[in-house]
C-alpha cells in the first residue's frame, strides 16, 4: 500500500514554516530521510504519525487520509520512537497484549495469536515473561519493534531506532527491521543522522532542506549521482564517500530563516549554480530520470546555463585526515 503525501504544510506559532507544500509517494520498502537540523524531518514524521496537526494537505494510505481518519490509523501505522519508555515494569508478553488491545484487537484469542506470532518473529519468545527493565538495550528495542508492527501496518516510522546501541546490536536490529519489512510488505521511513545506516539498509533516500523534499532517488543514485546542488554539496562533505587525502567541502552560508517567506529554491543563496530564475520561479519536485526526482530548476530546464559561477567567499575546504 503506497503512502501518497500531497501538499503538506505546517507553520508553527513562532512563524517557522517547517513543512512547505511537501508532496511525494512512498511505496513499500526502506526509506532514509536525510537533511540538516531544522529541515523539517521530525515535523514530517510526527505529522505522519498523527502526533501533531498540519495546516493543510493530506497523507493517503490507500483511500484513507491518515491525518483525518485517526480511528483507522492504529491499524495502518506503526511508530518506533527514539527512546524506550513504555510500561517498563510489565512483562514483554503482557505489554504486547496491551498494545494489541489499544490498537483494536479486542478478541482475546486473536490477540494471543498475534502476540505469539510477533514474539516468534522478533526472537522474543524465550523472554516473553521477563520484565522489560530486566532486558538489554537490544532486546528492549526488539520489543518496541514488535509493538510497532503488532497490527502489520502499511507504514512504519522509525525515529533513530538504533541510538545508543553498540555496532553489533545495531546491525541485528536493522536486519530485523529489514526482514520484517520484507515479510509484511511495509513501507519503513528512517530518521537518522547515520549515513552508514542509510547507505547500507535503505532502498531509497529522501533529502529534505528548508521544509521541502529536494531529492528522492535510489540509495545508489543519491550518493553517487546526486542532482540537487544541496545533495551534491552534502555528498562532497561526507568523509566515508572519499579517499584519504581528498578535499572535502563544507557548504557555505547558513540555512534560510524559515520564519520569513522564501521565494524560489531555498538553497539558492548557498548554491554555486544559482541564477535569477532559481529565485523567482516555483520549483516543484519532478521526475528527471526513471525513479529519480529533484527540485532543481537547472536540471528540469535544460536552457538554464549549467556552468557554475564563482563560489561564495565563505566557502571552505578541508582535507580528509
Amino acid at each position: 500500500m503506497e503512502l501518497s503525501i500531497v501538499n503538506l504544510s505546517k507553520t508553527y506559532e513562532n512563524g517557522v514554516r517547517a513543512l512547505d507544500n511537501v508532496s511525494l509517494t512512498i511505496p513499500a520498502g526502506m526509506f532514509g530521510l536525510l537533511g540538516p537540523n531544522g529541515a523539517g524531518k521530525s515535523t514530517l514524521m510526527r505529522t505522519l504519525a498523527t502526533l501533531q496537526e498540519v495546516d493543510s494537505g493530506r497523507a493517503m494510505l490507500g483511500d484513507v487520509n491518515i491525518l483525518k481518519q485517526k480511528e483507522v490509523v492504529r491499524h495502518l501505522l506503526g511508530y518506533l520512537p527514539q527512546e524506550f519508555g513504555v510500561y517498563p515494569r510489565t512483562s514483554v508478553q503482557d505489554m504486547l497484549s496491551h498494545i494489541a488491545l489499544l490498537k483494536g484487537i479486542t478478541k482475546a484469542r486473536e490477540r494471543r495469536h498475534v502476540v505469539e506470532s510477533m514474539l516468534q518473529r522478533c526472537n522474543l519468545y524465550e523472554s516473553r515473561k521477563k520484565v522489560l527493565t530486566s532486558l538489554s538495550g537490544g532486546m528492549r528495542q526488539r520489543v518496541m519493534i514488535a509493538a510497532a508492527l503488532i497490527t502489520r501496518p502499511a507504514l512504519l516510522i522509525a525515529d533513530e531506532p538504533t541510538t545508543a546501541l553498540d555496532v553489533t546490536v545495531q546491525a541485528q536490529i536493522l536486519e530485523l527491521i529489514r526482514k520484517m519489512q520484507r515479510d509484511l510488505g511495509t513501507a519503513v521511513i528512517f530518521i537518522t543522522h547515520d549515513i552508514g545506516i542509510v547507505s547500507g539498509f535503505c532502498d531509497r533516500v529522501l533529502v529534505m532542506y528548508a521544509g521541502r523534499i529536494v531529492e528522492s532517488a535510489t540509495t545508489s543514485r543519491t550518493f553517487y549521482e546526486p542532482k540537487h546542488p544541496y545533495n551534491q554539496a552534502l555528498q562532497k562533505s561526507i568523509p566515508a564517500l572519499h579517499e584519504k587525502g581528498e578535499t572535502l567541502h563544507t557548504i557555505p552560508g547558513s540555512p534560510p530563516d524559515l520564519s520569513k517567506p522564501i521565494s524560489g529554491c531555498p538553497f539558492a543563496p548557498r548554491c554555486e549554480f544559482a541564477q535569477e530564475k532559481c529565485v523567482t520561479s516555483t520549483i516543484a519536485l519532478k521526475e528527471i530520470a526513471d525513479g529519480h526526482f529533484s527540485a532543481c530548476l537547472r536540471i528540469q530546464l535544460k536552457e538554464i546555463d549549467l556552468t557554475p559561477g564563482d563560489l561564495p567567499e565563505n566557502a571552505l575546504a578541508r582535507k580528509v585526515n
